[in-house]
């Protein structure tokens, strides 16, 4: 019991985390109809900031807040420069131009910080464990990568469904052209949601870096499983994408921690560590499959809001 209430904290934290990085590409593929798949970059790009930012001023605080904005910037610029020229066009061309931006961010990463991954120290009152039930104690940290998952979770809600900037965000998911006729500016609302979508992506890869190393490549995999979650959840779907991460996370998490011992009752020891965690991976894929048969529109379609 006391494995499966740390592990299901796991896949909570790992699901939330999830969150943040398919809230931001969700907006950008539900609103911009954009396929992004530069997205894990500026995941990379944020934990890379933060790691830098961390080594310069010594406060791990400052290094987020610091990152999270020149993420911000980062993506609003590449939507300037690169990505506005994508738009009306075929998604076959939205692959190729965000493809070839996650080549020249790799490429550049490399050529900035080096090929030598980075470590982003957490500070000592971070660096402890919380005695969340009498007996079990969980690391600080990751409490804190819940809480502030969710507290983004709850700020975003009330940025699309309750400002005046979410409600034109909505109207441009909606029909753009119309609010465009309204004298709306479209560029200007696409590069914000773009650079929303960015930061969101580079504090997913903050929260991240100091329990994985900041290395070149390191949003790629990560992009995948956003991918699926945004599919599960239905394109453009704020809620559908936070109830998918959450899924996808506890299936992941639990099914590599219990997935072996089950199989270990009919296979050697060797076979059964090999696949467990190979069909917990599969199982993802497996849910996505069910639901798309179920479901095309995914579990809670933009539309349904």
């Amino acid at each position: 019991m006391l494995l499966f209430v740390e592990q299901s904290l796991n896949g909570l934290q790992f699901g939330l985390l999830l969150f943040l990085l398919a809230a931001g590409l969700t907006l950008v593929f539900g609103i911009m109809d954009l396929v992004n798949l530069a997205h894990g970059s500026l995941y990379m790009i944020g934990a890379y900031f933060a790691a830098t930012f961390a080594a310069l001023t010594g406060s791990f605080v400052f290094a987020v807040l610091l990152a999270l904005v020149a993420t911000l910037v980062v993506g609003m610029a590449v939507e300037v420069i690169a990505l506005r020229r994508l738009y009306g066009r075929d998604h076959l061309d939205h692959v190729l131009g965000t493809f070839g931006l996650l080549l020249f961010f790799n490429e550049f990463v490399r050529l900035v910080w080096g090929p030598a991954g980075l470590s982003l120290p957490l500070p000592a009152w971070l660096n402890t464990s919380f005695q969340i039930f009498p007996g079990v104690y969980y690391p600080t940290y990751r409490l804190m990568i819940i809480a502030v998952a969710l507290g983004v979770a709850l700020l975003l809600y009330l940025v699309v469904m309750r400002t005046r900037v979410g409600m034109l965000i909505r109207a441009g998911a909606s029909n753009r052209e119309m609010i465009g006729a309204l004298g709306i500016n479209i560029k200007l609302l696409y590069t914000f949601v773009f650079g929303m979508g960015a930061a969101l992506a580079g504090l997913a890869g903050m929260m991240q870096a100091p329990i994985l190393t900041v290395q070149i490549g390191m949003g790629e995999n990560i992009l995948i499983l956003a991918f699926v979650v945004i599919i599960i959840g239905g394109i453009g779907s704020i809620r559908g994408a936070f109830i998918a991460s959450i899924l996808v996370g506890m299936i992941d998490t639990v099914g590599r921690a219990f997935l072996p011992d089950v199989l270990k009752l009919f296979l050697s020891n060797a076979a059964a560590s090999t696949a467990g965690p190979a069909l917990s991976s599969m199982l993802i894929y497996l849910v996505m499959a069910v639901i798309l048969v179920w479901r095309p529109e995914g579990l809670f379609p933009a539309a349904s809001k």
